[in-house]
């Protein structure tokens, strides 16, 4: 992985203060994470370097939490966007989660033809879990079968936020929406269970990029939506590693949190120590000190 310890940061200021929100903007953005992340100057070049022509690549977002706290369409739209102009098939991208109905509530309208761009759940027809469980380490479960038939390659586009249990949930937990009892590995702090789940290979051998949405970040009493602890950030956050740039999401948490007096996620004894675990498995890099953080702005 050639830029595997780079994270880029890229911000908008302002960009939640317009309604509806600038998708031009937003791809702006797009376009500025992906070409610092490659070192690319264009973005035909920075996807050439993550995905093939070929792939059928899935962008597994997030909606558990609602309208306010979802992965937004619009995001997730302009990422598709910007893949099919750097040459990727549209009919080759889907966006995708646990079900039809919490996709709908944050606002997606579903689509399933053939030739374009689909959005749909892991309980549309067609599609479902696999029917036999999958063991690896600690985890055994039914994945989605969107991510083991349909797609080649994977984007997690996650929203970034605090956990009760886990600490922080961003790219790597949000695969627990692509596994049929992810209420089964909360345990112990979700470790190793997010660390060992993103080892398993239908998720290893597919995954090739992050994307942290922080637009909007909710740093406290996650992972439900709670507006006293929400700050715009009106961020997004890229990485090819997945433990570094979780790791680069973890400590924008604790730069929120600490003027507000809040305590760090490790004084109230719940950092999120998957990341060690995920570190040890050899998933990515754990240690903020050696990674290569890029920030810029649009």
């Amino acid at each position: 992985m050639a830029h595997g310890s780079r994270v880029v940061i890229v911000r908008a200021k302002g960009i939640l203060s317009t309604t509806p929100i600038d998708l031009k903007r937003l791809q702006a953005m797009i376009i500025k994470g992906l070409t610092w992340l490659t070192a690319e100057n264009k973005v035909e070049h920075a996807i050439e370097k993550i995905f093939s022509p070929s792939d059928r690549v899935g962008i597994k977002i997030n909606t558990i939490g609602g309208r306010h706290l979802s992965t937004q369409p619009e995001l997730s739209l302009s990422l598709s966007a910007v893949l099919i102009q750097g040459g990727l098939l549209e009919k080759n991208i889907v966006i995708w989660d646990r079900t039809n109905r919490e996709l709908r509530a944050a606002g997606y309208s579903l689509q399933t033809s053939r030739e374009k761009l689909k959005i749909f759940g892991t309980d549309a027809a067609g599609t479902g879990y696999e029917t036999e469980p999958l063991s690896f380490r600690n985890i055994g479960s039914l994945y989605s079968t969107i991510l083991t038939n349909f797609i080649t390659a994977s984007i997690s586009l996650a929203i970034l936020k605090d956990h009760g249990l886990a600490g922080v949930t961003a790219g790597m937990k949000n695969y627990f929406g692509a596994i049929h009892n992810p209420n089964k590995y909360h345990d112990n702090h979700c470790d190793p269970f997010v660390a060992e789940l993103c080892a398993s290979p239908p998720i290893k051998n597919k995954h090739r990029l992050t994307i942290l949405d922080a637009l909007l970040v909710q740093y406290h009493k996650g992972p439900s939506y709670h507006p006293r602890w929400a700050e715009p950030f009106e961020g997004l956050i890229f990485g090819l590693d997945p433990v570094a740039t979780d790791t680069v999401g973890w400590s924008l948490i604790e730069k929120m949190r600490a003027p507000k007096g809040l305590p760090s996620l490790k004084e109230e004894g719940r950092p999120p120590f998957y990341l060690e675990t995920a570190k040890s498995l050899g998933l990515g890099q754990s240690d903020l000190s050696r990674l290569q953080i890029i920030e810029e702005e649009v």
